[in-house]
């Protein structure tokens, strides 16, 4: 069966799109496993040892086209086993150079495709969900455990200084330092609350960060606790 509708397209008939994403797959499962040096059926033991099983056979139709269904499970095992990432099978970015991202929609660049399927590239009308606000949360925690760092860095060179003018650079570099971490925990502490409001869980802190989160909305107490 063909897809037709395209505008301004010549009378080319284009495979379903299921069929496309089927062979997208296909295509990087088979090209992965090559690379690998790996055998259909060394590629079936992996993800057995992975908790999933899919057998030598049912790789090996998946690969010539032969098999009518391509369950997501088996998709996140086959790329855990190949060392990759799902959506890189899905979108296998320079080896597929157009797909398409939805039924009856024009070719597109595969790397487009791969981008607003992970959310890199912003589609107005779509809702992201929390995933630009952890995004943010990784970076601020990025920036604090940095910031730290280097404070501590400046912090022994002003112990270990040999001359005034040396450890007036170091306090005068730690003094930087301590205050880009206090402002990346402050905004940290707030991003926190904002994402409890909206009835979420944020994610967990490294120790190192353990004073972001206020005693009153420690997510480690009890509800009794916070009282």
């Amino acid at each position: 069966m063909t897809q037709h509708g395209f505008d301004d397209e010549e009378d080319d008939d284009f495979p379903e799109w299921v069929d496309r994403i089927k062979a997208n797959v296909a295509g990087e499962v088979r090209r992965r496993r090559k690379e690998m040096g790996w055998s259909a059926h060394d590629l079936a033991d992996q993800c057995e040892r992975l908790g999933h099983p899919i057998p030598r056979n049912v790789i090996a139709n998946m690969e010539s086209g032969r098999r009518a269904n391509l369950p997501l499970v088996d998709v996140i095992v086959l790329a855990a086993a190949l060392e990759t990432y799902p959506v890189c099978l899905i979108f296998p970015v320079g080896y597929v150079d157009q797909t398409q991202e939805l039924p009856f929609q024009r070719l597109v660049p595969t790397w487009d495709a791969l981008r607003r399927f992970t959310g890199e590239q912003e589609v107005p009308e779509r809702d992201a969900g929390m995933v630009p606000d952890f995004e943010l949360h990784a970076r601020l925690t990025r920036t604090a455990l940095a910031a730290l760092e280097e404070e501590e860095r400046a912090r022994f060179a002003a112990k270990t200084a040999t001359s005034r003018a040396q450890r007036e650079e170091a306090e005068r570099r730690r003094t930087e330092y301590a205050d880009q971490a206090i402002s990346a925990k402050y905004n940290l502490r707030h991003l926190r609350r904002d994402i409890r409001e909206e009835g979420a869980t944020p994610p967990d802190l490294p120790p190192a960060l353990g004073d972001v989160d206020p005693p009153e909305t420690d997510p480690n107490t009890t509800p009794e606790e916070r009282l």
